[in-house]
């Protein structure tokens, strides 16, 4: 079963690479540091999903702020 996955990422990640990263929802938003962030969040099959789209994130060079589970997993 797929776990919903809510991944923050420092400064402003473009929304067109939604479709490139699992057609995850992007939004942006303002940190608790008054610094933009990039708030990923939707469904990822497997943890193998979740690490093929960690992995696309750091080749990106995206600073990942947090990472939460939702649900199965």
């Amino acid at each position: 079963m797929q776990a919903i996955y809510t991944i923050e990422l420092a400064g402003h990640l473009d929304r067109r690479w939604a479709s490139a990263l699992g057609g995850l929802r992007v939004s942006h938003q303002i940190g608790p540091e008054q610094r933009p962030i990039t708030v990923l969040r939707g469904p990822l099959a497997d943890q193998a999903a979740l690490y093929g789209l960690l992995n696309q994130l750091r080749d990106l060079g995206a600073t990942l702020i947090s990472l939460r589970a939702e649900g199965p997993g």
